[in-house]
């Protein structure tokens, strides 16, 4: 004869059931994201992650900034990137043509380079022009690697274009990435330094130095995109995190690190 559970043992077969089923389940696919982001979005994004935390509680978000080139190279070897912010929109565009994305490219905003240093003379530094780097007296100058960082392309470009690229190229200082250049002025390895505007405007730079703006007709633009890989085409918090990323709250952030935003004139 076959027994029927009473009900004082349904209750707790049932929770059993329950979690033996929950502890089964794979995690949510959206517990966490990844992003790879440029090195000039270091205190501009960190803001916007903090603003969609807040929004959503329960999301883990990772962000490893670094030179737009090598992130490139590393999404095309597999690395577990879910979203991919670029300093420069051909690269997200060549990962979009090449199948590696779950979404177009998204722009976010047109960047500037500076000419930077750790003075608090603001009116020193708004006095000095490129054509003053190619003075002897200025011994070291830091600016990112323009092999793979596009910070690095336009600061070539822009000595290039005043003509003075090659009086001041034994006395470069290359960095990985553009804050790595910024680091250089910081600690003294060099006294001047070509980096991104969102860097000099960040608290951590603007409080220890000046900066003056290099004229954009030296130099193409800076225009800057992201990207959903084709590794977070399952995960709805990459999604959700894209779309924060045209809202106001994010988009006044950008706005307060220098960056011209899309639709908006320079």
């Amino acid at each position: 004869m076959v027994r029927i559970p009473t009900n004082k043992w349904i209750a707790p077969l049932a929770l059993v059931l329950f979690l033996v089923v929950q502890l089964t389940l794979p995690a949510r696919a959206e517990e966490k994201i990844t992003l790879a982001a440029a090195a000039d979005l270091k205190y501009a994004l960190d803001e916007v992650v903090v603003l969609f935390i807040r929004e959503n509680p329960d999301a883990r978000v990772e962000t490893v900034y670094g030179s737009s080139g090598k992130f490139h190279a590393q999404i095309r070897q597999g690395a577990p990137y879910d979203l991919y912010f670029s300093a420069d929109i051909a690269y997200p565009r060549a990962l979009v043509e090449a199948g590696l994305a779950a979404s177009e490219v998204q722009p976010y905003g047109i960047g500037r380079i500076v000419l930077w240093g750790a003075t608090r003379d603001a009116a020193k530094m708004t006095l000095m022009t490129l054509a003053d780097l190619a003075d002897p007296a200025v011994a070291r100058i830091a600016m990112a690697n323009p092999r793979h960082a596009p910070y690095g392309q336009r600061a070539e470009e822009a000595l290039r274009s005043a003509g003075i690229w090659e009086r001041v190229k034994p006395r470069l200082v290359f960095g990985e990435n553009v804050a790595q250049s910024a680091q250089f002025v910081q600690t003294g390895n060099a006294q001047l330094g070509i980096i991104a505007l969102s860097l000099a405007l960040s608290p951590e730079l603007s409080e220890h130095g000046s900066y003056v703006l290099i004229p954009e007709t030296l130099h193409r633009p800076l225009e800057q995109g992201f990207i959903v890989t084709r590794r977070a085409a399952g995960k709805p918090l990459a999604q959700r995190f894209a779309r924060f990323m045209k809202g106001t709250d994010a988009r006044a952030t950008m706005t307060r690190y220098g960056f011209v935003l899309p639709g908006e004139a320079k």
